[in-house]
C-alpha cells in the first residue's frame, strides 16, 4: 500500500530560490506540453495518419528543443519537467476515464511544485538530498519504513513541504481496535454526530477568521499592481488563507484517525456538496466544515486499518426515520431538530437518529443474508454500498 508523508522543509535562501526556480520549470513544461498536446490533437483530428500526442512522444520532443529554446531547464533537477509531462499525461487518462475534468493550465503562486523520482534523491535522519542543490533540513524524520517510491515538493503560502510517497507492506499497518459498528451523521451545526450519542464540534476557522480574512483582502485590493507593496500583503493574505486551512486539516485529522481506529465498520451519508454549496445560506458553513474531506480521510485511513466504509445511497432517509420501529416521516424541516414518532412514541434527536440508521445499514449491508460479509482474517475494501436486498427491506426502503 503506498502511503504519503507530508514532512515540512527548512531551506535557507539559496535553497529556497532553487526550489522556486524548479517549480517554474516543471509549470513550464506542463503548461508547454499541454498546449502542444492540444495542437497536435486538433492536426490529428484533421488528419488522422498523423500520430496521436501522448506524453512519452512529448518528454522526447521537450528534450530535443530545451538546450536551445529554454537552457535554463538545464539548471535544476531534469525530473521536475520530465515527470510533469508525465503528471499530464495522467491527467489526461483522468479525463477520459471520466475520473477528472479536462487539465488546465498551471499558475504561478497556486501550482508551485515538482516531483523528483525515487532514484534521484535520498534521505537521511531529518535531511533529504535533491539534485544539484543537495542536503535540506527537514522538520521530522520519515515514520514510514518501505520502499521509497516518489517524492513532491511543493510550496503552501511562504513554507515549503516535501511529500515522500512510501510502499509499505500491509502487515505492517496498524489495525482498528474494532470496538464495533458507528453511524456518522455530518452537519453544520456540529461536525459529526455519532451513533454512539457522541458529538464533535468542528473548529469553523473560516468563520472565525474571516473578519481579519476580510481586513486582508481590501488591503490587498487597494495596493497598486505590481508593487512590492502588493506583493507584502498578497503574502500576509496568503499565510491567513493557509492558517485557515491547516486548522480545519488537522481537526479532520484528528477526527479521522481516532474513528477509524475505534471502529471497524462505519456507516455514512453520500452528501450532495455541490448542491449544497449553491445554497447561498449555507454555502460557506458547509465549506468551512469541508465534508468532502472528511469523507476522503475516512476511506483511505480505514483501508489502511482493514476497516470498512458503508455509503448509504443518497435519498436514504436516515432523519426522517425512526431508529426504534422504522416508520418514516413524510417531510422533516431542517429547523425541526427534535421529533416523536407517531408510531412507536419514541423522541428522536434528528442527528443521533439519523447515525444510528446509518449504523443499522451498515450492519446490516455487511451481515447480509446472501454472504457478502467476510469474516475473514483479511483485510476487506474500504468503500461498500449497501446491497440491493438490504435496500428492499421495509426498514431501509428508501420509496
Amino acid at each position: 500500500m503506498l502511503i504519503a508523508h507530508k514532512i515540512a522543509l527548512k531551506p535557507n535562501n539559496k535553497q529556497a530560490t532553487y526550489l522556486a526556480r524548479a517549480c517554474g520549470v516543471a509549470r513550464k513544461a506542463y503548461n508547454w506540453a499541454l498546449d502542444e498536446w492540444q495542437k497536435q490533437y486538433e492536426a490529428w483530428k484533421q488528419d488522422d495518419s498523423l500520430p496521436k500526442p501522448n506524453q512519452m512522444a512529448l518528454r522526447r520532443q521537450l528534450n530535443a528543443i530545451k538546450r536551445e529554446q529554454y537552457p535554463y531547464m538545464l539548471e535544476v533537477t531534469k525530473c521536475a519537467p520530465q515527470l510533469a509531462i508525465m503528471q499530464l499525461g495522467q491527467a489526461f487518462q483522468n479525463f477520459f476515464a471520466k475520473r477528472a475534468k479536462y487539465p488546465v493550465f498551471r499558475k504561478k503562486g497556486v501550482h508551485d511544485r515538482f516531483s523528483i523520482s525515487n532514484d534521484q534523491f535520498s534521505i537521511k535522519d531529518r535531511q533529504i538530498q535533491i539534485p544539484k542543490l543537495g542536503w535540506v533540513k527537514m522538520t521530522e524524520q520519515l515514520r514510514f519504513q518501505g520502499k521509497i517510491m516518489s517524492a513532491t515538493i511543493s510550496r503552501i503560502a511562504d513554507k515549503w513541504f516535501a511529500s515522500i510517497t512510501v510502499e509499505v507492506p500491509e502487515s505492517d499497518l496498524p489495525k482498528a481496535d474494532n470496538q464495533g459498528e458507528a453511524g456518522i451523521d455530518l452537519g453544520i451545526h456540529s461536525l459529526a454526530t455519532l451513533s454512539t450519542g457522541e458529538t464533535i464540534k468542528g473548529p469553523k476557522p473560516h468563520k472565525a477568521l474571516l473578519s481579519r480574512l476580510k481586513r486582508l483582502s481590501r488591503s490587498l485590493s487597494r495596493k497598486e499592481k505590481g508593487s512590492k507593496n502588493r506583493d507584502k500583503a498578497r503574502q500576509r493574505l496568503s499565510k491567513l488563507h493557509a492558517k485557515v486551512a491547516n486548522i480545519r486539516n488537522d481537526a479532520l485529522h484528528q477526527l479521522t484517525t481516532g474513528l477509524t481506529r475505534r471502529f471497524h465498520t462505519i456507516g455514512i451519508e453520500d452528501l450532495n456538496v455541490r448542491g449544497m454549496t449553491k445554497n447561498r445560506r449555507l454555502s460557506r458553513s458547509v465549506a468551512d466544515m469541508s465534508f468532502f474531506e472528511f469523507r476522503r480521510q475516512l476511506e483511505y485511513k480505514a483501508g489502511q486499518r482493514g476497516g470498512l466504509i458503508v455509503v448509504a445511497d443518497r435519498f436514504f432517509a436516515s432523519s426522517k426515520t425512526c431508529s426504534k420501529c422504522g416508520h418514516k416521516l413524510d417531510k422533516l424541516p431542517l429547523s425541526i431538530r427534535k421529533w416523536q414518532c407517531p408510531q412507536c412514541n419514541a423522541e428522536h434527536d434528528r442527528d443521533i437518529n439519523a447515525a444510528v440508521n446509518l449504523r443499522d445499514l451498515a450492519v446490516g449491508s455487511t451481515a447480509s443474508a446472501c454472504g457478502e460479509g467476510s469474516s475473514g482474517s483479511g483485510r476487506r475494501p474500504k468503500v461498500k454500498l449497501p446491497s440491493a436486498k438490504q435496500e428492499a427491506n421495509g426498514r431501509f426502503n428508501q420509496k
